[in-house]
């Protein structure tokens, strides 16, 4: 197993290899969008809701605190000499959720919101909002935040069902505040 002890792009690529996960493009990734994917292979492990929803009708909400800012800060190192285009593509949030939509063929509605904490009320009315106007059946919804050796991921998976949506604030706040976490909402 790995340890949490690890500085944390180590402890990425021991996840990585822990959970047998194959998919080449993880070590092209940037640290963020890493820990993004990560979390969202354990989550949808044995799902295919692009088969069984149909792409369109999957969607993913993310925010964190920092944005990109842990990409966008190794990206200024390499201007002061070459600027490298590898990294440059990752200095937008909203990647993570571009490299789960090409692993899991992911087609629907995405956003990434930036907000001090984890605002619950908001995130939790935009998904409903998705399904209320009928563009998604699911949605993988979160916080990945990481910024130099300090990272945290908590994802939901809401599905639409015959019963409405089987999701809440209450709900949702309860399991972010097992991870220690703080919420706006």
């Amino acid at each position: 197993m790995f340890s949490s002890t690890l500085p944390v792009a180590d402890f990425l690529v021991a996840a990585y290899k822990h959970f047998e996960t194959d998919y080449p493009k993880f070590y092209k990734m940037d640290r963020l969008a890493q820990l993004g994917f990560l979390a969202a292979e354990l989550l949808l492990k044995g799902r295919n809701l692009s088969e069984t929803l149909g792409a369109d009708q999957v969607g993913i909400v993310f925010s964190n605190a920092s944005a990109s800012l842990d990409a966008d800060l190794g990206y200024f190192e390499t201007v002061k000499n070459i600027p490298s285009p590898a990294q440059f593509v990752y200095t937008l949030p909203n990647i993570v959720i571009g490299e789960i939509s090409i692993r899991h063929r992911f087609r629907g509605e995405n956003a990434f919101f930036i907000s001090e904490d984890f605002d619950t009320g908001f995130i939790q009315f935009f998904v409903a909002d998705l399904f209320n106007r009928q563009k998604i059946k699911a949605c993988l919804f979160g916080w990945v935040e990481l910024l130099d050796e300090s990272y945290k991921a908590v994802l939901y998976l809401a599905e639409l069902s015959s019963n409405g949506m089987m999701f809440n604030t209450g709900n949702i706040n309860k399991i972010y505040k097992l991870t220690d976490g703080q919420v706006n909402g």
